[in-house]
């Protein structure tokens, strides 16, 4: 393959930059960073990194929080021909190790608080250099950059390079490394734009993290190449967020933004007025909040489906009826299909796997070919995991997902971590993790424990040991204790019948 500028990302988004004046990010105080200085402190950043010596696809993690500066690195390292590795802030630095002892980053940047272990670690693999972000965007990253010559150069890249590694949990506990290429994140950002009528004068509420695929990818990315203003604030805040929707146009956001404006009186119709579409994803919105929001302000929220391995790959129509509890149809240039387990395509309506093929879908996991090529039809299909249906006109309804997968506000969460170390703590037999419906995560996780006998064990004996190793999100919210775990023939723990037992447990607290 040729090696162009033409195949490298931040090339085609840098196109659609607004011209010098305009602004780009819109911040809390109202302080505005305009494109022409984005493009700069970019081009900042692309610099320092190539005089930290990195090279086309070597890799910097980042662990850092969500600031115009962090947002800046980012496309400085696409610029300068890295591999973007964006690691969620709430990782415990056990976490991290293996995150770092994987992907071998050229640089590591992490927040100050975290330095000195980061440091500890990111010696023990021969990272050459650790820098610093805090929430506010000040740190060593920042000040490396300051002193560096702002460059427009953009390196030449393969469009199959790897511009960005996000790290997705497996059933068997271990993360796996979604390798996403230039020509993934091109081509489904250019369909997002189109597809979603991204037009002069939209205005992009952002209040996402940015360590995902849908804060950093799809969000910014279609924002960017529209030359669009983002309002960037560092994580939701509903008196915030009320305060910015009169002025934007377009807000992405999982189903928990949803349902905590709906809980505010002051989100009104008329807040709404200037707004042209709301759309949510990274969870189920279910289909009361999808009624609810109509009712309340006129708007029927768009719902889409997309995974770490393939950005969106579903949307639900601008123009034409969005129907709730669907995520639409297949976008432009993506095939997809209903399959059963043994790759046998099935007719329309019945239940099966989502499988699905186009430009988006990434390279393969990091260091794990076999583990790639059990997720791939001979065809070239992927096997998403998650069970859906698809009627005769093409839509696709998600019915389930693996069945072991926890989406807790909008954070993937796989039960097999969580029990590997529940089943390592003393007076433990074994446990079961499961997600239960929560009415502000979607879903929260709980803990089944069965205690070895004579072990008198109380939920802080679970819960405490984790604290630390695990990041908060998957903490259990709830340990129950029983005997035995319920059990098919064939051994296999039966989830289902533990989902069932406790499903009304945080409705009924909340009511």
């Amino acid at each position: 393959m040729t090696l162009s500028p033409e195949n490298n990302l931040y090339t085609h988004l840098r196109r659609g930059f607004g011209i010098d004046n305009a602004p780009c990010l819109i911040l809390p105080d109202n302080s505005v960073i305009t494109y022409g200085e984005a493009r700069k402190r970019i081009g900042q950043y692309a610099t320092a990194l190539k005089q930290l010596g990195l090279k086309r696809q070597d890799r910097v993690s980042v662990q850092a929080e969500k600031s115009i500066e962090s947002l800046f690195l980012y496309l400085g390292v696409i610029q300068a021909g890295g591999t973007y590795n964006p690691l969620n802030t709430a990782y415990t630095q056990s976490e991290l190790e293996y995150f770092i002892s994987d992907a071998h980053p050229h640089v590591v940047v992490c927040d100050p608080k975290t330095e000195t272990g980061t440091k500890e670690i990111s010696s023990r693999y021969n990272v050459k250099h650790v820098l610093c972000l805090d929430n506010e965007g000040a740190g060593s990253a920042c000040d490396l950059a300051s002193g560096a010559e702002s460059s427009d150069d953009i390196v030449a890249a393969n469009e199959d390079d790897v511009a960005a590694i996000i790290y997705t949990s497996g059933t068997t506990g271990r993360s796996k490394g979604a390798m996403l290429s230039h020509n993934n994140l091109i081509s489904n950002a250019r369909v997002l734009h189109e597809y979603w009528q991204f037009v002069p004068g939209d205005v992009l509420l952002h209040a996402l993290p940015i360590y995902h695929v849908h804060g950093l990818f799809v969000a910014c990315h279609c924002a960017l190449l529209n030359g669009s203003p983002m309002y960037f604030m560092a994580k939701f805040e509903i008196g915030k967020v009320l305060e910015r929707l009169a002025t934007s146009t377009v807000m992405m956001g999982v189903p928990t933004f949803y349902t905590r404006l709906l809980s505010d009186d002051r989100f009104t119709k008329e807040l709404c007025a200037n707004m042209r579409l709301f759309i949510s994803g990274s969870a189920p919105l279910l289909a009361e909040t999808h009624i609810e929001f109509e009712q309340r302000t006129g708007h029927r929220i768009l719902e889409r489906y997309g995974m770490t391995e393939a950005g969106m790959v579903t949307s639900n129509p601008y123009r034409g009826e969005r129907v709730a509890g669907t995520v639409g149809f297949a976008l432009p240039g993506v095939e997809a299909r209903i399959a059963d387990e043994n790759g046998k395509i099935l007719k329309a309506g019945d239940i099966g796997v989502l499988e699905i093929k186009g430009p988006n879908v990434f390279k393969g996991y990091r260091n794990m070919p076999e583990k790639t090529a059990e997720e791939f039809r001979a065809d070239g299909y992927f096997i998403t995991g998650d069970i859906a249906t698809m009627d005769e006109d093409g839509r696709v309804s998600i019915v389930g997902r693996n069945k072991d997968l926890i989406i807790s506000g909008g954070l993937n969460i796989y039960p097999k971590e969580i029990e590997t170390e529940i089943d390592d703590l003393d007076g433990v037999t074994e446990s079961a993790i499961i997600g239960v419906p929560h009415p502000d995560f979607g879903e929260s996780v709980v803990a089944v424990v069965v205690a070895k006998p004579g072990c008198e064990l109380l939920q802080n004996d679970i819960v405490d040991p984790l604290n630390g190793r695990l990041a908060r999100f998957k903490l259990p919210k709830r340990v129950f204790f029983v005997d035995e775990l319920p059990r098919n023939t064939m051994g296999k723990v039966q989830k289902n019948i533990l989902r069932e037992q406790h499903k009304d447990l945080f409705l009924i607290q909340s009511s």
